[in-house]
């Protein structure tokens, strides 16, 4: 069989070389045999799959599998400006495993790289995504032209909040959308509920969610009344009650919903100032969290499932204190657009020219004319597991810093948040080591201002060129 296979490919060519796993490289071995017809392409500085089996020492010891073996360098790049190129040399030279190179280019910077600090992840979000306004509504830049990259999926809501709030059309690639979660979309579906009584879109996905005793059959029945008299599901179910049409269990649970409604639209209305902390009111009165443990037999999954409903009582809580007149109205036509998400697309519709939102992984292969790379803090990039790891672990989250820079073709801005809210409470962040790593001698920026009314973020630092 081996031998068969030799003859029908005499000559191989494997491209992304550096994310070989044993059993490819085992493989590539077999097929070459003794004509040893073997040619491939890589870059070991862009080995980020490490944790899906790929190793960078198949790169890095091709001539040892394969004694004689010419190595060609192409260091010359024709993506990156000089400035961009500079500091992506400088961090990725800290790596020990890796074949010496440097990547030059003849395209030179119009901008300085910017390393930009805000107080939390909230104004991080706010000021990124103001600048982007700017660019998009002011200078006319494409929305596809920009690029907010990130190490974690736990990052990109506040981001995509922002987007929304003013009506920027994004596409988030290689994840979920945290209004896409089943948990948001039913928590959104109760607050327009409160908000609008008349909202039978809503108020149908969660009629029976939790379980009350609210039957498909039942729900059908009243759907149907109030088709045939015209009227909001509300009052076709009054009508059907009060003539004994819906069976006992039923009706009790449609009451007990109906109450809490209007229990929280009259609480929202009085506590407009305190949206975040009612909202988590009603998670608990409603006992979601057994609805998650129903729904969810792992624990990670309880936990990233729970995790969301934080975060959108975070959400509230957040546009609570910033607006002067909060009211639940405003978040819902803030957040949803009213209940429409066609300006905001996932990577399985067809993209529109969105801001793209992606991971550092997804972002390998791509290229942007701006780049904001976002998080640069230990614990986020590297990864805590990588700090809490092996030496290699920490090479493999430089490399990926290494590659979230490198996507950026004309403009970079890297940002931290100097405070991140973990287990509820906001705590101070340390900066990336790999700042320090990109330039000689650089100094930390000041704060920028909590709450700044600057068109755009004002650029705290320049990066020289090394």
């Amino acid at each position: 069989v081996r031998q068969r296979w030799r003859e029908r490919f005499r000559y191989l060519m494997v491209d992304e070389f550096q994310d070989t796993n044993r059993l490819q490289l085992e493989l590539v071995t077999l097929l070459a045999d003794e004509r040893r017809n073997v040619a491939v392409v890589g870059d070991d500085d862009q080995s980020i799959y490490g944790w899906r089996g790929a190793e960078v020492e198949h790169i890095l010891g091709f001539q040892s599998h394969f004694p004689g073996a010419k190595v060609i360098r192409l260091e010359d790049n024709y993506r990156c400006t000089d400035r961009i190129l500079a500091l992506a040399n400088n961090l990725v030279k800290f790596n020990r495993t890796r074949h010496p190179k440097a990547l030059r280019t003849t395209k030179r910077s119009s901008d300085a790289v910017r390393f930009l600090e805000f107080q939390d992840e909230v104004t991080e979000a706010e000021q990124v995504v103001l600048e982007v306004d700017y660019l998009v509504k002011q200078k006319f830049v494409k929305p596809g032209d920009v690029a907010i990259l990130y190490r974690t999926n736990e990052q990109p809501r506040v981001f995509e909040s922002e987007l929304r709030r003013r009506r920027l059309p994004y596409v988030l690639v290689g994840g979920q959308s945290f209004f896409d979660y089943k948990e948001v979309r039913d928590l959104l579906s109760y607050l327009r509920a409160i908000v609008n009584p008349t909202d039978d879109y809503a108020l149908l996905r969660i009629v029976n969610v939790p379980a009350r005793g609210v039957g498909a059959a039942t729900v059908g029945k009243v759907v149907t009344r109030s088709v045939r008299d015209r009227s909001g599901f509300w009052k076709a179910e009054e009508a059907m009650r009060q003539s004994g049409e819906l069976p006992d269990k039923a009706s009790a649970g449609l009451a007990s919903l109906r109450r809490l409604l209007d229990k929280y639209r009259s609480l929202s209305e009085q506590r407009p100032k305190e949206l975040g902390p009612l909202t988590a009111g009603l998670i608990e009165e409603l006992n979601y969290e057994e609805e998650i443990r129903r729904n969810y037999k792992e624990p990670q999954q309880q936990l990233t499932r729970s995790a969301m409903l934080d975060q959108l009582t975070d959400a509230l809580r957040e546009y609570s204190q910033r607006e002067s007149e909060p009211s639940l109205a405003g978040f819902l036509q803030e957040t949803t657009l009213g209940g429409r998400d066609d300006q905001f697309e996932a990577e399985d519709k067809t993209p529109k020219d969105g801001v793209r939102l992606m991971t550092l992984h997804s972002a390998k292969g791509l290229e942007f004319p701006r780049v904001y790379l976002v998080g640069m803090e230990e614990n986020l990039l590297p990864h805590r597991r990588s700090v809490e790891g092996a030496a290699a672990m920490i090479e493999e989250e430089r490399r990926l810093a290494y590659v979230g820079v490198t996507r950026a073709q004309d403009h970079l801005t890297l940002t931290r948040a100097a405070n991140r809210k973990k287990w509820g409470k906001l705590r101070p962040s340390m900066p990336s080591r790999f700042l320090k790593e990109m330039q000689d001698e650089i100094s930390l920026p000041p704060l920028v201002e909590t709450g700044s009314t600057a068109v755009a973020p004002p650029m705290v630092r320049q990066a020289r060129p090394a």
